[in-house]
C-alpha cells in the first residue's frame, strides 16, 4: 500500500478542478490526471466517494494499465472509508483474484479482513461478522506473514476471538441470572474450551463455581475453583471464587472425573493424554 500512496501530490489535478467535475468528459484526461483527482478528493474531501468515482473511471477508461491497477486498489480503500464495506470487499477481492502476485496483494487482503472487522458491533449483535472477519484476518497471517499487515491482523484477530468469547459469557449470564444453571454451565464450557486463551476465562471459571454450587455439584465447582486458582490468582473473580468455595468449607483442588478435572490436567499438570 505503500507504494500506492507514495507520492500523493496534486499535480495533474488542476485541469480536473471546477465544480462540474463529475460531469467532464474525463476520456480527454489522461489516467495519471484522473488518478490524482481521485488522491487529491480522498485527501480533502469529506466524501470519500467523490474519490471512487475518479478512481472508477481510470479503470473503466485505461483498463489494464498500471494506474488501473492502483486505482482498483484505491477504490477498496475510498470505499472502506465511506463506509460501503461491501463494496469494499467487491474492489479488494477483485485486485486479488487480478492481479495475486502484486505487492499490494497483502493490503487487498487486509483491507477485505478490515471491512468485516470494522462491522463488529456490540456484544449483544449477532456475531457472524465476526466470525468472517476472524476467517479473513488469518488469511492475511498465514499467507502474508512477512508483510506489513501481519502483525495488524494478529492484534484484531485476538480482539474478535475475546469478542466472540464475550458474547457467550453475555448469554451464560443471563441464565445465571435466571436460574438456568445447566445452560450457564454449557456456555462457560465453551469459553474454557474452545476460548482459553481470552481475557473471558477467569470470569468463566468463576461463573461455573457459581452455577455449579447451585446444582450441588462440589466437586465440579472444586475443580473450576483449583484452575482459577492456579492461572489467575491475582484476579478478583479467584478471590471471589475463593470466599464462595470456603464459605461452604470447601478447597480449591482438582476432584472428581468431569470435563473440567481433564482441563485441570491439560492446564495445570501438562497432561494432554
Amino acid at each position: 500500500m505503500a507504494a500506492v500512496l507514495a507520492g500523493m501530490t496534486l499535480s495533474g489535478c488542476s485541469a480536473l478542478r471546477g465544480s462540474d467535475d463529475k460531469e467532464q468528459n474525463l476520456e480527454r484526461f489522461t489516467a495519471e490526471q484522473i488518478y490524482k483527482r481521485g488522491e487529491y478528493e480522498l485527501e480533502n474531501s469529506r466524501r470519500p466517494e467523490d474519490a471512487v468515482h475518479y478512481f472508477s473511471e481510470v479503470e473503466r477508461l485505461y483498463p489494464y494499465s498500471e494506474w488501473a491497477k492502483r486505482a482498483l486498489i484505491m477504490q477498496a480503500y475510498g470505499h472502506h472509508r465511506a463506509g460501503e464495506y461491501e463494496e469494499a470487499r467487491g474492489a479488494a477481492q477483485r485486485f486479488i483474484d487480478t492481479y495475486p502476485g502484486d505487492a499490494d496483494a497483502a493490503y487487498a487482503k487486509y483491507l477485505l479482513a478490515l471491512s468485516y472487522y470494522d462491522q463488529i458491533d456490540d456484544v449483544g449483535r449477532d456475531q457472524g461478522l465476526t466470525f468472517q472477519a476472524l476467517v479473513a484476518l488469518r488469511e492475511v497471517i498465514e499467507e502474508y506473514p512477512d508483510s506489513e499487515y501481519a502483525r495488524s491482523a494478529i492484534l484484531k484477530f485476538d480482539l474478535a476471538f475475546d469478542h466472540l468469547a464475550a458474547k457467550e459469557m453475555e448469554i451464560g449470564r443471563y441464565y445465571l441470572k435466571k436460574g438456568h444453571y445447566a445452560a450457564s454451565v454449557n456456555r462457560f464450557r465453551v469459553v474454557v474450551e474452545e476460548f482459553q486463551t481470552t481475557t473471558q476465562t477467569p470470569e468463566a471459571l468463576l461463573r461455573l463455581v457459581e452455577a455449579y454450587l447451585a446444582l450441588g455439584l462440589n466437586d465440579e465447582a472444586q475443580t473450576a475453583g483449583a484452575i482459577l486458582g492456579y492461572n489467575f490468582q491475582s484476579s478478583p473473580f479467584y478471590e471471589d471464587a475463593y470466599r464462595q468455595l470456603r464459605g461452604r468449607g470447601l478447597s480449591l483442588e482438582a476432584r472428581g472425573d468431569s470435563w473440567l478435572t481433564n482441563v485441570y490436567r491439560q492446564m495445570v499438570q501438562g497432561k494432554w493424554l
